[in-house]
C-alpha cells in the first residue's frame, strides 16, 4: 500500500512537470513572453486561491477529526485543568488560523491585478497599529492569567493529609522515598552519599559509613603520593646533601675553635672549657644526623617496595589536589556529625524508617500526593504524561508539585483496551547516553492495596544497603568521587 501511494505521488509530480512544459510551449506558440500575464490568467489564479482554501480547510478538518484527540484521558484532577488550558489555547489558535488564512485567500482572489486599477498605499495607520497591538496583548494577558492560576493550583500548599513522596533522580534512574511511621522525611546531605546510602540520608550510621569510606580513599591516595619514585629520589638526594653539608660544617667549626686559643686551657676550678663546649655542641648535631640517616634508610626501603609508582608531575599534582578535596570532604562529614539538630523529632532518627523504593512506586486513588524532586548530578525532568505533570529536578534545589490520581491502573487499562498498560515516570531532559532508559513504573490502586504494599517495604537502614546491585554501588562510587571533585 505504501509503495502504491509513493508511485501515485511520483507520477503526480511528473504530470505536473509535463503540464508546466506544455504551458510554456503554448505561450511560445502564441508569440508571448513568459512574464506577460493576462487578466484572464490573474482571474483564474484568484479563483484557484479560493479552491485551494476550501481544499486546505477540508484536509485540516479531516486530520483534526482523525488525529486531534491524541492524548489519553487525564488521570489526575489538575490534569483536567491542564487539558482545559490546552483546549483554550487551541481554540484561540484555531480562530486566528481560520481568520488569518481566510483573509489571505479572499484578498488574493478579490484583489488580483487589473490594468485599470491601482492599489492604495498606506505608509502608516494608527488605528490599525492600535488594533493589532491591543487585541493580542489582551488575549496574551488572559492566557497568562489562566496559565498562572493552573500553575499555582499544581504548586500550592498540599493538604495536611497529603501523601509525600520524594523522587530522587540520577544518571540514569529514579528512586522513590516515602516517609516512615513518623510521617517525616529524614534530612539528606550530599556529603553522605555512599554505595550504601545512595540518597545521602542523615543517620549516625550514615555519617560513620561515609567517614570510613573516605578514610580508606585518603589512606590510599596518601600511599600513592608517598611512594612516588621521582619524589622519593629527589628527597633522598636532598637529604644526602644536607647530611654532607652538616658533617662538613661541623668539622670546620671544630678546626676554628681548636686554633683560636689554648686547646688545653683549664679554668680556675680545674674544668676543661673546650671539652665541655664540645660535648654540648655535638648533641644536637648527632640528633639531626640520626634523623636524616633514619629517613634515608626509610626511603631506601620504600624504593625497594612493590608499592612504588611512577607519575608525571601533572598526575602527581592532580593526586595532591584530590587528596586536599577528600580531606575537605571529610571535614564536612565530621561537621554533620557534630551538628546539634533542634526540634522534637531528631534528624538522626527521622530517616531511619524512611522507605526507599526502586523500579516502581505506588499511589492511592483519590488521595492528594505531594512530590519533592531532587537530583544528584545534572538537570533531569520528571514527566508523568498521563497525569499531565512535569517538573525539573535540579541539583541542590528541591522542586515540588502536587496531584491527585483519579483513574486507577486497572481502570485505565479498560479505558484504553490495553491489558499491558502501565503509568510511567519519564525523564524529559536529554541527560546523557542512557537517558532513554530513565523511567519508572507507577501503580495507581485503592487505599487498602496501597497501604498493604507500603507496609511490605522495608525501612531504609534494612533495605537500602542489602539490595543495592553491584551496578548501583559502582554508580554511587563514581557519583561520590564526582561530588568530592566539585567541593
Amino acid at each position: 500500500m505504501k509503495l502504491l501511494i509513493l508511485l501515485v505521488v511520483v507520477l503526480g509530480l511528473v504530470a505536473a512537470v509535463q503540464l508546466s512544459k506544455i504551458y510554456q510551449l503554448s505561450i511560445s506558440l502564441r508569440g508571448k513572453r513568459e512574464e506577460e500575464i493576462s487578466e484572464a490568467d490573474n482571474r483564474m489564479n484568484g479563483g484557484l486561491w479560493l479552491v485551494f482554501m476550501v481544499l486546505f480547510y477540508a484536509s485540516f478538518i479531516v486530520l483534526l477529526i482523525r488525529y486531534g484527540d491524541y492524548l489519553p484521558p487525564s488521570a489526575s484532577v489538575h490534569g483536567l485543568a491542564v487539558d482545559q488550558l490546552m483546549n483554550f489555547n487551541m481554540a484561540i489558535i484555531f480562530a486566528v488560523f481560520f481568520l488569518v488564512n481566510t483573509l489571505l485567500f479572499w484578498f488574493s482572489a478579490k484583489y488580483y491585478y487589473r490594468a485599470d486599477r491601482k492599489a492604495t498605499f498606506y505608509s502608516h495607520d494608527n488605528k490599525l497599529e492600535l488594533i493589532w497591538t491591543v487585541i493580542p496583548s489582551i488575549v496574551l494577558a488572559v492566557i497568562i492569567a489562566f496559565g498562572l492560576r493552573t500553575w499555582n493550583e499544581m504548586t500550592g500548599e498540599a493538604a495536611d493529609d497529603a501523601i509525600r513522596v520524594e523522587m530522587y533522580s540520577k544518571q540514569f534512574d529514579w528512586t522513590a522515598r516515602y516517609p516512615g511511621n513518623d510521617g517525616e522525611f529524614g534530612l539528606a546531605n550530599y556529603n553522605l552519599i555512599t554505595p550504601l546510602n545512595a540518597l545521602g540520608i542523615v543517620t549516625e550510621e550514615g555519617v560513620e559509613s561515609a567517614l570510613e569510606e573516605i578514610e580508606v580513599k585518603i589512606a590510599k591516595l596518601e600511599d600513592e603520593i608517598a611512594y612516588e619514585k621521582g619524589h622519593l629520589l629527589d628527597e633522598r638526594e636532598e637529604l644526602m646533601e644536607r647530611l654532607h653539608e652538616d658533617d662538613h660544617g661541623h668539622g670546620h667549626a671544630h678546626t676554628e675553635h681548636d686554633h683560636s686559643g689554648d686547646a688545653n686551657h683549664v679554668d680556675q676550678d680545674g674544668h676543661d672549657d673546650h671539652a665541655d663546649h664540645g660535648d654540648h655542641g655535638d648533641a644536637p648535631h648527632n640528633g639531626l644526623k640520626a634523623l636524616l640517616e633514619s629517613r634515608i634508610s626509610e626511603i631506601d626501603h620504600m624504593l625497594e617496595s612493590d608499592k612504588v609508582i611512577i607519575l608525571t608531575e601533572a598526575a602527581y599534582e592532580a593526586k595532591e589536589d584530590k587528596l586536599y578535596r577528600l580531606k575537605r570532604h571529610r571535614t564536612r562529614i565530621m561537621e554533620i556529625g557534630e551538628f546539634n539538630f533542634d526540634g522534637e523529632l531528631s534528624a538522626w532518627d527521622a530517616g531511619r524508617d524512611d522507605r526507599i523504593v526502586k523500579g516502581e512506586f505506588h499511589l492511592p486513588l483519590g488521595r492528594e500526593v505531594e512530590f519533592v524532586f531532587r537530583s544528584r548530578d545534572v538537570i533531569h525532568s520528571a514527566y508523568m504524561p498521563h497525569f499531565r505533570t512535569q517538573m525539573n529536578s535540579v541539583p541542590g534545589v528541591p522542586t515540588r508539585f502536587k496531584m491527585t490520581p483519579i483513574i486507577s491502573t486497572d481502570s485505565m487499562r479498560m479505558i484504553l483496551d490495553d491489558p499491558d498498560f502501565d503509568y510511567v515516570l519519564l525523564c524529559n531532559k536529554v541527560c546523557g547516553a542512557a537517558h532513554f532508559n530513565m523511567q519508572m513504573k507507577i501503580v495507581i490502586e485503592s487505599q487498602e492495596a496501597y497501604d498493604a504494599w507500603l507496609n511490605e517495604q522495608d525501612p531504609f537502614l534494612v533495605k537500602e544497603g542489602e539490595e543495592e546491585s553491584e551496578t548501583e554501588k559502582a554508580t554511587a562510587e563514581v557519583a561520590s568521587e564526582n561530588i568530592t571533585a566539585s567541593l
